[in-house]
């Protein structure tokens, strides 16, 4: 298994980042490897407009992400499995990985905005658990990378 773990500090307040980050739809934005993320749940299909999505998600909510790694497409069937009052946990599944994203937002130390605690586990199945070792510090750059992006997003700059 893979993990990756960061703690990215941002100005907005934790309650409009749990918000936001709780429609995974909004990936495509701060996360690089994301290519397209669409939700295709009942409750975000129909009428949803163009992030895919309608209505606050919650438990059961399900989005089709299609990233890029390594020069391949890959899409993987993500779902909000948990949520809580400063956490989410998305698990996305295709036959080569389990990802489970878990993230957690919390007010500052200083009282100025809110830090992201994004952990990535990455579970592969079959032949692809071979490659773990080779494709960690790939994921690592691609962590940093989505550490280096959200502020961006969020903040404006």
């Amino acid at each position: 298994m893979i993990e990756v773990v960061r703690e990215i500090p941002v100005r907005r307040p934790a309650d409009e980042v749990l918000e936001y980050l709780a429609d995974f739809a909004h990936a495509a934005e701060w996360d690089p490897g994301t290519e397209q993320c669409v939700r295709i749940d009942a409750s975000g299909s129909a009428g949803a407009g163009a992030s895919g999505s309608a209505g606050a998600p919650e438990p059961g909510a399900r989005w089709r992400n299609v990233s890029v790694f390594r020069g391949r497409r890959t899409e993987l069937v993500y779902e909000l499995v948990d949520r809580g009052p400063d956490q989410l946990l998305f698990v996305g599944r295709n036959r080569t990985v389990t990802a489970s994203d878990e993230i957690t937002v919390s007010p500052a130390p200083d009282g100025a905005g809110s830090v992201v605690r994004y952990r990535a586990r990455l579970r592969f199945h079959g032949l692809a658990r071979l490659a773990e070792p080779f494709l960690r510090r790939d994921f690592e750059r691609l962590a940093d990378a989505a550490r280096r992006r959200m502020p961006e997003v969020l903040d404006g700059g």
